[in-house]
């Protein structure tokens, strides 16, 4: 095969990498991975399309091979995640592939799982199928990251979202708040939502702005997010909106080992699940701790809205892999309440938390940064 032949072969696999990562953002398997699936028959057509929709339905190859039929024999399967090889809900992908009949899987990533036995790309191999590993690499490690994070880790993969105004504060010396940011800028945060399995905040900002933390959206017919609400005391008032709700919209309260038991027995009987966690030096609940119990719950993903004192706590413990800043054109004052985030901060700024390839948009009349984020070393000289 030429050179020039080569590479519109790669191209050709690109192209329905793409279009199996496309399938693979309709479904909501959480807490699955996301996976898309293409198989395209000996001529060259795209014979089937699938994706994982929900956690126990028909993974993407399965879904994909059922709609191509008898045109899969001979063909190409295009799947951004290495074909499972273990029982579980379902059936091994790796038989199906194989009673098939195909000629070819091309992989996007191997499967990080370290909790089963992987080899999914070695059994299709010695079954005589050809495999190829990494096409669109990076574009599937981005989509598979929250999963790869939690099966690895033992952790969500978390996400910060900060509205501010030009001079850093999140609501002014009276402690209005609403609204620093526009209306593009909140549905934009809506969007972020839908995406996560759980929405966070803390006490003070639910005291405060008595928030549902629900996706506002009509046209949104996914599973809700989980409201967490960071609360080392159990002050979370009975009559606030989140435990009204308790019981239509799942709510988890975070709580220290010390928080009143009367408190919890109360907030259970609204429908509100409280889960106790260590507590930091500072009184506060421990942000780790609350990670792996969420991630126990099958949580994968988290988006952290506020306030200030959450934020710093996930700041602090550089357990967040993700941030999502909204900066207003206004200016709210020195005497604005308070600074976006609160913690101690870098000792210079070479050390400070930075998004690696930010991403500049502009929502409404506001400007929106986002990227994954990173915490340089700290200069031990």
């Amino acid at each position: 095969m030429t050179g020039s032949s080569n590479e519109e072969a790669r191209a050709q696999d690109e192209a329905h990498m793409a279009q199996a990562l496309a399938a693979a953002r309709q479904g909501q398997p959480s807490p699955n991975p996301p996976v898309g699936a293409i198989v395209v028959d000996a001529d060259g057509a795209v014979a089937g399309v699938g994706f994982h929709k929900r956690a126990g339905d028909a993974h993407a190859e399965i879904a994909a091979l059922e709609q191509a039929g008898a045109r899969a024999k001979g063909g190409t399967v295009f799947v951004t995640l290495e074909p499972c090889n273990h029982v579980g809900r379902t059936g091994p992908c790796t038989e199906a592939l194989i009673a098939a009949g195909v000629a070819r899987v091309v992989v996007g990533v191997r499967d990080p799982n370290p909790h089963v036995e992987g080899g999914g790309a070695i059994k299709l191999e010695h079954a005589g199928v050809q495999v190829e590993v990494g096409v669109l690499g990076d574009e599937c490690h981005a989509l598979l990251e929250p999963w790869t994070t939690f099966i690895t880790q033992g952790m969500p993969f978390v996400s910060l979202k900060l509205a501010l105004s030009l001079d850093g504060r999140i609501a002014t010396r009276t402690g209005a708040s609403k609204w620093v940011t526009g209306p593009e800028a909140r549905a934009k945060v809506q969007e972020l939502r839908a995406l996560s399995d759980a929405v966070a905040v803390g006490i003070g900002t639910a005291l405060a702005d008595d928030p549902m933390l629900t996706v506002r959206d009509p046209d949104f017919t996914g599973t809700a997010p989980r409201r967490v609400i960071y609360d080392s005391q159990l002050r979370l008032p009975l009559e606030s909106r989140l435990v009204a709700s308790a019981s239509e919209y799942p709510l988890i309260i975070l709580t220290t080992l010390e928080a009143p038991e009367e408190r919890e027995a109360a907030l259970v009987a609204q429908g509100a699940e409280v889960l106790r966690v260590a507590a930091t030096a500072e009184g506060r609940v421990d942000f780790e701790s609350s990670l792996r119990q969420l991630a126990a719950m099958g949580v994968v993903s988290m988006l952290v809205e506020g306030g200030a004192e959450l934020a710093g706590s996930v700041l602090a413990t550089r357990l967040v892999q993700q941030l999502h800043a909204f900066v207003a054109p206004i200016l709210l004052g020195p005497r604005g309440r308070p600074g976006a985030v609160d913690w101690a901060g870098p000792d210079t700024p070479q050390e400070a938390p930075r998004i690696v390839d930010p991403q500049w948009e502009v929502v409404g009349r506001d400007a929106y940064i986002s990227g994954p984020i990173v915490f340089p070393e700290r200069d031990r000289e």
